[in-house]
């Protein structure tokens, strides 16, 4: 019974902050779509990099 009371510890603490973490999604919306946009370049970019990296071997 020791055993699991840790687990359940851990488990309230990170639905606690998957809670959280949504309501700050939700609040900051906006700027969160904002963010992803800019992120969009830079991640095609990369991600053509390592296309390219692969293809190449």
């Amino acid at each position: 019974m020791a055993k699991s009371k840790p687990i359940v510890v851990k488990l309230i603490i990170g639905l606690i902050f998957l809670a959280l973490g949504g309501l700050a999604a939700r609040i900051w919306w906006g700027d969160l779509l904002i963010l992803a946009k800019g992120f969009i370049g830079p991640f095609f970019i990369l991600l053509g990099i390592i296309i390219l990296a692969i293809a190449k071997e």
